[in-house]
């Protein structure tokens, strides 16, 4: 059965009266931004939740509400609690007001720092391959090959090597990329 959207001012007005609001985003997400209160999940570790006895109502979120949409069924197995999904994730939560807390200390995302680091190898690859030598075109076509692999495999080998990375050295967890 599919989790009702609902909208993040009703998602307050949930959480005002005790409902419990589930991170489902990856710990370099999570610490760099969050919504006060909300408890952590990661969807790449999620198992069944243990929120209490008092616990009766969880609301789910992620950044735009597209993870939380697409594992919608992995999610209501999660809990025996009346479930809902936060529309729009923390962007619409941001959107409508909503304080969040930002620590933008903590290193920038692990999947936007890999978007970054293949589309640099990509162009890289190309111009140095029209400018200097064509041998160069061969740093692209790796780039693309590990992009699809990483699709394909669900492991993500540049994400594993970025974690390792001094700027991400602050962000306690391994990456489940």
């Amino acid at each position: 059965m599919p989790l009702p959207h609902i909208s993040a001012a009703k998602a307050k007005q949930l959480v005002d009266r005790g409902a419990v609001l589930i991170d489902i985003r990856e710990l370099s997400e999570h610490t760099r931004s969050r919504i006060d209160g909300a408890q952590h999940a990661p969807l790449s570790r999620l198992a069944k939740l243990d929120l209490g006895p008092d616990a009766t109502t969880v609301i789910f979120h992620c950044r735009s509400g597209y993870r939380t949409a697409s594992n919608a069924d992995r999610l209501a197995q999660s809990t025996d609690c009346e479930a809902f999904i936060l529309d729009g994730g923390i962007d619409a939560w941001k959107g409508a007001g909503l304080p969040i807390v930002e620590d933008r200390r903590q290193p920038m995302e692990m999947m936007r720092q890999v978007q970054i680091v293949s589309g640099l190898l990509v162009l890289a690859g190309a111009l140095l391959g029209a400018l200097v030598n064509p041998g160069f075109y061969l740093l692209s076509g790796l780039v693309g090959a590990g992009q699809v692999f990483s699709g394909v495999s669900g492991a993500c080998p540049m994400a594993r090597l970025l974690a390792r990375a001094p700027w991400n050295r602050s962000v306690a967890a391994p990456v489940q990329a």
